[in-house]
């Protein structure tokens, strides 16, 4: 929300300078993202009148003018294209000084003699316009101060607002806000109902009253659409940065400003028969204002007449309805638009404007009628007309409605931390006009007014409180809360032991969107739907993740754009899975961990080799997490599939036959769309099966040698070399401590179809030293099971 300092100290004006009301402002609640002057310093600039204009004698582009500025005529050298007699423009004469530091003297212009600088908008800072002359009003005073005419000792302030605070969306409510900080009365608009001079209306159907509960509009007739805006108006526009089109257009976009409602104006004759507020029909076909051809969906509330949509309800009117040169009659339209029903719907059409602005985030229901009566009068006093009577369509049912708060004197105590009288309390709340009823000592029954829609609980009018009151005020206190620490299980971790692990081997962590693109959804998962929200904050943020890879890979790809190619990153956060069916029921939220690694596996140095990372990195780390909770041994690392990785590279994690999660490869297909030429290793674990372990128990150390047997063993290709542990380790006995893969060998001296695998065998006996027999028993055993289950032989 931008706005003039000025145009608010004429609704409330308390005794502090610009920069105090800028920072308290600020402090309250509604921050100040800038308060830049609304022109350059300059002085000696007057009003002047353009006598005459004839042709430089020596330069095309120049034209020698005689200039008026009231008081004698000078002659000015001038080369914009739009200079003309008769025309009044901001004059600078000899020994004015414009922004810059630029001081104007006699000069010749191509042997001309040149008094003065007649001056564009840009050359004194008022805008970036520098097509011409600052074309003032035919009536402005000829030699007056141009600062004092146009009222340019001002500020324009732009408040950032939060989307709850729609109530300040315009002066009347900044007004409220400042008045309520300051303790000062606010000069509030009084606005008196126009009489109509004519009985002529369109009637108005509402076959959607959910989305519209209230409908006005007024005809008026006979307007004089070549009448100028006033340049009071015109400033006040500038300075909300918004463009003076017409008079009409201008005062449907003062009233919007000045009262938080917005109007739109049709031309009467466009209109077929009367006016119908309805859900638009699949695929209709609307040209907006701005040019752009749009096909409607049957979930978008359109302005009809009976033939035809005329305008986006809320949003854009249409082209062909809209005010025009030749306009004489018009359809003035106010209305109050349901928050939820065009939530969303400018953006998904790839519009914003300043109606859709104020709508998603609430206009007060009793504004329309107000603001109706407040434009009529506006026409009548700069374009004239014949107003009508105004016409109303309005269903009680569907007006929003704001229950009663009860706020107790203890609970604002308990949450702020300061007692406040209770007398305080009620002149807090009371000047931003909510209605204090006393129940009963310390507890009050508060009717929220309609403009707010944000409050609706009892900590919203203690939040209040606390920023009219002034957070910087708050004492602070700390809680005396007695702790008693709760037992934990040893055989259980938290989720720091994990992050500071991926830390320890060389990850940094990343916070990413829960929400991403459906383009990047489908592309990591093509097999599932995606959740979408009904408003996004933009279409990069349309639909919910189920998975954090997304994410992480879009982090990648600004690193390696950078030139940042060597890449570890984790995130821990949430996944969405299904769909919203009856509330949450459907949707699953699953703790993940998730990690990618990219590039070198070692710094770049003149010690470390230039290997990059591969599967085994990625799964070494997979690893190290599981052994965190101290029961690695529970998991296997099967063959798997998941359409984001290399049908090749990818493995299933498991634990008692249920999926943990997934490590292998982006798929060189999804990385070659992204745009990513080097290897990327994904993974991605369920939380909470990674911190159930083992509780570590203490085992004596043998004082026995150890026994160890190596086998190389040949093995069909396909076959898992985790299986073949898996098996040793059911049958090689009791004393087996250890089996270790040492080596695996494919190609020359073996079946193509074949591998080898050579795995170390250590026994050892908690209290004797073990024998032959034993060790060549269990050994015996091992063979003849890998042989059964496996097909395996030894290699000789």
């Amino acid at each position: 929300m931008k706005f003039s300092e000025q145009w608010l100290r004429s609704w409330v004006n308390p005794d502090v300078s610009s920069d105090e009301l800028v920072a308290r402002l600020s402090m309250r609640g509604l921050e100040v993202d800038s308060a830049t002057p609304v022109a350059g310093a300059f002085s000696g600039v007057v009003i002047g009148e353009v006598l005459s204009a004839e042709q430089h004698p020596d330069a095309d582009k120049l034209r020698v003018c005689q200039v008026s500025d009231g008081a004698q005529t000078l002659q000015v050298v001038c080369g914009a294209p739009n200079v003309r007699p008769g025309l009044r423009i901001p004059f600078a004469t000899i020994g004015a000084e414009l922004p810059g530091g630029f001081k104007i003297k006699k000069a010749k212009l191509r042997g001309v003699e040149s008094n003065g600088m007649l001056c564009s908008a840009s050359e004194l800072q008022i805008s970036d316009e520098n097509d011409g002359l600052l074309e003032l009003a035919a009536d402005a005073p000829v030699g007056a101060d141009i600062r004092e005419y146009l009222g340019l000792d001002d500020i324009s302030i732009e408040i950032g607002l939060t989307p709850n605070r729609g109530d300040c969306l315009s002066i009347a409510g900044l007004a409220r806000d400042v008045g309520a900080i300051y303790g000062e009365p606010v000069q509030a608009l009084e606005v008196v109902p126009v009489s109509a001079v004519h009985d002529e209306v369109r009637s108005v159907e509402v076959a959607a009253p959910e989305a519209c509960p209230r409908y006005l509009g007024r005809v008026i007739r006979n307007i004089d659409i070549s009448r100028p805006t006033p340049v009071w108006m015109v400033e006040r526009l500038r300075r909300s940065d918004i463009r003076s089109i017409d008079a009409v257009v201008d005062i449907t976009n003062y009233v919007m400003l000045e009262l938080g409602q917005p109007l739109h104006a049709f031309d009467l004759k466009q209109i077929q028969g009367g006016v119908r507020v309805r859900m638009a029909e699949e695929g209709e076909q609307l040209v907006l204002l701005d040019g752009q051809k749009v096909t409607l969906r049957a979930d978008t509330l359109v302005i009809a007449d009976h033939e035809r949509a005329l305008a986006i309800a809320g949003v854009m009117g249409g082209e062909f309805s809209g005010v025009a040169k030749d306009t004489r009659d018009l359809f003035l339209e106010s209305a109050f638009f349901d928050t939820i029903a065009l939530a969303g719907k400018a953006r998904s059409y790839g519009l914003h404007t300043d109606a859709s602005h104020r709508y998603e985030r609430g206009v007060d229901a009793e504004l329309a009628r107000k603001a109706i009566e407040r434009a009529t009068a506006l026409l009548l006093e700069i374009v004239g007309g014949e107003p009508g009577h105004v016409i109303e369509a309005l269903s009680k049912d569907h007006l929003p409605s704001v229950a009663p708060i009860t706020l107790r004197h203890e609970r604002i105590e308990q949450l702020l931390g300061l007692s406040l009288p209770d007398e305080q309390v009620v002149a807090l709340l009371s000047a931003l006009e909510l209605k204090l009823l006393e129940q009963s000592p310390g507890v009050w029954f508060v009717e929220v007014p309609r403009h707010r829609f944000d409050i609706s609980l009892e900590v919203d009018l203690i939040e209040e409180i606390a920023r009219l009151y002034g957070y910087d005020r708050l004492p602070v206190r700390y809680p005396q809360v007695r702790l008693a620490p709760g037992a934990r299980s040893e055989s259980s971790i938290e989720l720091p032991a994990l992050r500071k692990t991926l830390v320890a081997r060389g990850y940094q962590e990343a916070i990413t969107y829960s929400f991403i693109d459906a383009k990047s959804f489908a592309q990591f998962h093509p097999d599932q739907q995606p959740l979408s929200l009904s408003n996004p904050i933009s279409a990069d943020l349309s639909v919910m993740r189920s998975s954090l890879w997304p994410g992480l890979v879009k982090a990648l790809q600004y690193n390696l754009n950078r030139q940042r190619t060597r890449v570890r990153l984790f995130e821990a956060g949430l996944r969405f899975v299904g769909q919203l069916q009856n509330g949450l029921e459907g949707l699953i939220q699953e703790r993940v961990l998730s990690g990618l690694l990219s590039g070198a596996r070692f710094p770049e140095s003149w010690s470390n080799s230039r290997d990059t990372f591969d599967f085994f990195d990625a799964k070494a780390d997979v690893e190290a997490l599981l052994a965190v909770a101290g029961d690695s041994a529970a998991y296997r690392f099967v063959v798997g599939e998941h359409p984001a990785l290399h049908p090749g590279q990818t493995a299933r994690i498991e634990r008692d036959g249920r999926l943990v999660g997934f490590v292998g490869s982006l798929h060189p297909r999804l990385a070659s769309e992204l745009g990513i030429e080097q290897p990327v290793y994904l993974f991605e674990l369920l939380v909470p099966e990674l911190l159930e372990g083992s509780l570590p128990q203490f085992v004596e150390l043998s004082r026995f040698p150890e026994v160890r047997r190596d086998l190389a063993l040949l093995i069909e290709r396909d076959i898992p070399a985790g299986a073949v542990l898996e098996a040793i380790r059911e049958v090689a006995g009791e004393y087996l401590t250890d089996v270790r893969l040492f080596d695996v060998y494919q190609g020359k001296g073996i079946d193509p179809l074949s591998k080898s695998l050579a795995v170390g065998l250590t026994w050892q006996h908690p209290s004797r030293t073990l024998n032959d027999d034993e060790i060549n028993s269990a050994l015996q055993g091992t063979l003849d099971l890998l042989r059964d289950r496996f097909n395996a032989t030894l290699r000789k």
